[in-house]
């Protein structure tokens, strides 16, 4: 393949990828509201883009991921939506950049880091039947341990004014909501990466053969 066809592919696929989490953000189809927290399946065309185009456009992936939440949580607000939306900051300057770090920051980190354990995994077991869930399930409990470890690092006081509970019951929501929505998402990731992921990958494959 030539070397300004693979790059109009890749721009298209980034392009597909970035329209796809728009739809899922901009129509709720991507956020699932749970209790206390919003959970997501956005992170997995994040995984899948960062799989076939990289971390860069993993990052670039995740930074529409984390303004779509942005737009969620500013829109329909949650119980929780204070540490994701900087328009729903209480604390002023540093409230807003904390809500930004959680929202964006987290969700350009998670493309990165499947960007990058993707290639280490590939390299390790050179079988795209492990490399792939492995991605995904490690990829997406970084990023449930980076959301709500912020949150608890970051808004712990907020927190536990918000659940009307006192700040040393927070350590024991956050886990709770670790475990309640990153195990499930870490599942769907799993199976989703993979099952998509190789057909992707194999039509990748036949294109940069022509």
């Amino acid at each position: 393949m030539k070397k300004t066809d693979g790059k109009t592919q890749y721009m298209a696929t980034l392009g597909m990828l970035c329209a796809l989490l728009l739809v899922m953000g901009m129509t709720g189809i991507g956020f699932i509201p749970l209790p206390v927290i919003k959970a997501t399946t956005m992170h997995i065309p994040v995984i899948l883009g960062a799989i076939l185009l990289g971390p860069a456009a993993g990052g670039v992936l995740g930074a529409v991921f984390g303004l779509c939440s942005i737009w969620v949580n500013t829109t329909t607000p949650g119980l929780l939506s204070f540490a994701f939306s900087p328009f729903m900051s209480t604390e002023g300057l540093i409230g807003v950049l904390k809500s930004l770090w959680i929202a964006l920051g987290c969700r350009i980190l998670l493309g990165v880091i499947a960007g990058w354990l993707w290639r280490l995994m590939k390299k390790l077991t050179r079988q795209d039947y492990i490399a792939l869930p492995v991605t995904a399930i490690i990829s997406t409990l970084c990023h449930t341990i980076l959301v709500m470890g912020s949150i608890y690092m970051l808004l712990a006081e907020q927190y536990a004014a918000a659940k009307n509970v006192a700040v040393t019951a927070v350590f024991g929501l956050v886990m709770g909501t670790v475990t309640a929505s990153g195990i499930p998402e870490a599942i769907a990731a799993a199976i989703l990466v993979t099952v998509i992921g190789k057909a992707l990958l194999h039509l990748q494959a036949r294109l940069q053969k022509r």
